[in-house]
């Protein structure tokens, strides 16, 4: 029997994320996108570190670490939830406060016991502002690091005594660089290490790099050389870095060559359906901002536009884009792990939701028309942000769609797998 109730568990789950965000997250933008503009770029996310404090004292930090390893994290069904009631207020501070999700998984996933006791008490203490980092992309570009015949990952680490030196640069990871340049309290670092193997996905290992680590090497080991300004967003921290000779302790090798890459698949896979949920999340804001000008506004005429019939077949195409969205999130979270094939339901969420966000956002523009251009209107913000979906975590084009095309052409798929499981 298909059941989308929600269990009494997560409705308090939801609950308390929607009242955390009623209260921080609606003044967010506030701070961060003030009417006399921050100085500086970095400073926008510098703004938002008293906010972050108050979603680690709410617990939204550990909720994203499983309750077996001290967290109150549940299955992907249930951060999707968060995610999107997140979403559907803020989307600057939710992706930071996200971004910290991202940078633990690998962890999470592939990390021993001793690793899970030396790295993760920050983020389960409720205190302070520690933000992790997944450090994957390069300036070069990282869609295609484990092709065959490929040169992999420009990053690299050798091995020298009894540590990791890592060098080259990396761009685009959220948190990286922490609250004042000097890192985040947790790095997953992407990396080659030299001479291990053949072939670049042999190669591939993912090594943390703690604030420690950084604050015990020379000041040039790790460089923030740029804080790229973006269309939305405005106040996330993606920053270009450099390491330089770092030098991590050999117990720092969270998922060695022969393992890395796997690692890699699992937590951009899981990630791929919490995009789907920041999708729903944006259509719920468009929509609402949408129906609510729809009801109210008559501009100059007798009734209200939602009588319209031109706006209500918009709206009522807005608002089935979100309903499918959101089913298919909820599916292919639930299949995450499950089958051989439920990670196909999790790129298909990934594609089919940014591109509908991106598309009832422009047409809740289009309804409200040229007002909607205005730097006071939500919508404009929420366009700005949602462009961002389908190209980030796994390009639509370059990297999940290609995903979807190695599954198909494996012998034993079977399409209906998705739908109905092994």
């Amino acid at each position: 029997m298909i059941d989308f109730t929600l269990t009494p568990e997560q409705k308090e789950v939801r609950n308390h994320v929607r009242s955390f965000a009623q209260t921080h997250l609606t003044r967010a933008r506030s701070i961060y996108d003030p009417p006399t503009p921050h100085a500086k770029w970095e400073d926008r996310f510098r703004s938002t570190q008293p906010l972050y404090e108050a979603a680690v004292d709410a617990g939204l930090i550990r909720a994203q670490i499983p309750v077996g390893l001290g967290g109150t994290g549940g299955p992907l069904v249930d951060a999707a939830i968060v995610v999107e009631e997140m979403y559907a207020v803020e989307t600057s501070m939710s992706l930071t406060i996200l971004g910290t999700g991202l940078g633990l998984t690998p962890l999470i996933m592939a990390g021993t016991p001793e690793q899970h006791s030396k790295f993760l008490p920050p983020f389960l203490s409720g205190k302070g502002t520690p933000v992790a980092s997944l450090v994957f992309s390069e300036p070069a570009g990282s869609a295609n690091y484990a092709d065959i015949g490929g040169t992999g990952f420009g990053t690299v680490a050798r091995v020298e005594g009894e540590e990791y030196i890592i060098s080259r640069e990396k761009i685009w990871a959220t948190n990286c660089s922490g609250w004042d340049d000097r890192g985040a309290e947790l790095q997953c670092v992407t990396c080659r290490v030299e001479e291990s193997a053949d072939d670049v996905r042999s190669q591939t290992a993912i090594i943390v790099v703690t604030r420690q680590d950084i604050a015990n090497n020379e000041m040039c080991a790790f460089e923030v050389l740029e804080h790229p300004a973006t269309l939305g967003h405005t106040a996330v921290n993606g920053p270009h870095v450099r390491f330089t000779n770092l030098r991590v302790p050999k117990g720092n090798m969270l998922a060695p060559p022969g393992k890395g890459a796997d690692v890699v698949d699992m937590t951009f896979t899981a990630s791929a359906a919490i995009v789907g949920a920041m999708s729903v999340g944006i259509m719920r804001q468009a929509f609402d901002e949408a129906l609510s000008w729809a009801k109210t506004e008559r501009r100059g005429g007798r009734d209200i536009m939602l009588q319209k019939q031109s706006v209500a077949d918009l709206l009522i195409k807005m608002k089935t884009r979100l309903e499918a969205s959101r089913a298919l999130t909820w599916k292919a979270a639930d299949a995450f792990g499950k089958t051989k094939f439920g990670s196909e339901l999790c790129y298909e969420a990934k594609i089919f939701c940014s591109e509908s966000a991106v598309e009832s956002v422009t047409d809740a523009v289009n309804l409200v028309g040229v007002s909607a251009y205005s730097r006071k209107s939500r919508l404009g913000y929420l366009l700005q942000d949602a462009l961002v979906l389908p190209v980030f975590d796994g390009g639509n084009i370059g990297v999940r769609r290609r995903q979807i095309e190695r599954l198909f052409g494996q012998e034993d798929y079977d399409p209906l797998e998705t739908t109905y499981g092994a």
